[in-house]
């Protein structure tokens, strides 16, 4: 490959997923390194005095400042966009810092906002508590029922946002409906793929305007650092978002960028064989759970409600699912305590499995009437499986549920 082939769309639009997240957007220098070149820079200097005034007034696109550029971030940058299969991508310091600019960047006071009721504890605070700060009002809706999308659009209404599946209680968004719908009344789709990556699911196949990412989850996948990405169109990530995230900041490291690239290179690799353990790991639990009086809430799984809808957006079922324990938060914790090999952390999209209680982590802020809204139960337990061998997570699953009684 050559130096600059990585940045040249001619060649790599015609490379396969795989490829691309390895090779897509590499720029080499004049050394010729095979990884990823490093520049832990803040700043660039100038042969001469025309040159940062043609970049400054957008006629060359050469470095400025590393809150603007950054060689390795603007490799990021282009392999993200190329497995999404987006015109540009801009990455952020952290995946909230995504979906904060995502949102922010294209609104004032007086718009309105539709957002998905299942979501991350802080997704549901940006449109529960800081959208309206900003007089932006915010309906939250069932987002499994295609009907209520539709209901709760208004003149003003100038955004979808939600999240497939959502998080932690794996509801799907029937997204080629509802973006569809959201095109023909001008109303932008602001879809958090994090927990699929675009190795398991690519929204704008669907019809998703903006795709916003935790880098910091499978991308990276192996829980060292924290990072972000908004994908859009070039139109919308140039003369909508960058201006926003110019004056506001914030920007990603290099360095945090450097590692999400390496880690892109396993992407698909982890993605799949996770998928494949979460999967086998949720057949082996479901009569369990269910014997139990229990629920299972995992994508891949016949049982799932959305089943086929799974099937028709999801290559894979992803690595994380729930289950909800017929004894509450003190049954939910037993099994934690019990656990031997799972780890006891609030992250995802990790090589490593983690397992969560959200209603006293995750989603402890909402408060017990929201969280029930939601879905989100005190014998709810979210799992991200793993790159161990299935087999010793099934076992150490099996042993915990024992212990609590189960």
């Amino acid at each position: 490959m050559k130096k600059t082939t990585g940045m040249d769309r001619s060649v790599t639009k015609g490379w396969r997923k795989a490829t691309q997240a390895v090779r897509a957007g590499t720029w080499r220098s004049e050394h010729g390194e095979t990884s990823e070149a490093l520049f832990l820079t803040s700043g660039y200097t100038y042969e001469d005095a025309a040159t940062p005034a043609a970049r400054f007034a957008g006629e060359d696109a050469g470095m400025t400042y590393s809150r603007l550029q950054n060689p390795t971030v603007a490799m990021l940058e282009e392999r993200i966009a190329m497995l999404e299969g987006a015109e540009a991508c801009r990455v952020q310091a952290s995946g909230m810092a995504a979906m904060t600019t995502a949102l922010l960047c294209q609104l004032q006071a007086g718009d309105h906002v539709v957002a998905a009721r299942a979501a991350f504890g802080s997704c549901r605070w940006l449109v529960d508590n800081l959208l309206p700060k900003f007089g932006i009002e915010t309906t939250v809706i069932d987002s499994a029922d295609n009907d209520a999308w539709d209901k709760a659009v208004r003149p003003e209404t100038k955004v979808f946002f939600f999240e497939s599946p959502a998080n932690p209680t794996l509801d799907l968004v029937d997204m080629e409906f509802v973006c569809g719908m959201a095109k023909e009344a001008g109303i932008t789709t602001v879809v958090d793929n994090a927990f699929c990556s675009p190795a398991l699911q690519r929204p704008m196949e669907f019809g998703a305007d903006v795709v916003a990412y935790s880098a910091t989850k499978l991308m990276e996948g192996q829980g060292r650092v924290l990072a972000g990405a908004v994908c859009g169109s070039e139109e919308w990530i140039n003369e909508v978002l960058l201006p926003f995230q110019r004056n506001t900041g914030p920007n990603l490291a290099p360095f945090n960028a450097w590692v999400v690239l390496k880690g892109l290179e396993t992407l698909d690799l982890r993605a799949r064989r996770q998928s494949e353990n979460a999967l086998a790991l949720g057949q082996s639990m479901e009569d369990r759970i269910i014997r139990a009086g229990g629920t299972m809430l995992h994508p891949g799984l016949p049982s799932h409600p959305q089943y086929a809808l799974a099937q028709k957006q999801m290559d894979a079922c992803g690595p994380i699912f729930s289950f909800i324990l017929p004894g509450g938060r003190e049954q939910a914790h037993a099994v934690l305590d019990a656990l031997e090999l799972v780890d006891i952390s609030n992250n995802i999209g990790d090589a490593k499995s983690l397992m969560c209680h959200p209603a006293s982590t995750t989603h402890a802020n909402m408060g017990e009437e929201e969280r029930a809204k939601m879905g989100v139960h005190e014998g709810m337990l979210r799992i991200n499986v793993g790159l161990e061998d299935a087999r010793d997570v099934i076992a150490d699953m099996d042993q915990a549920l024992g212990a609590a009684g189960l």
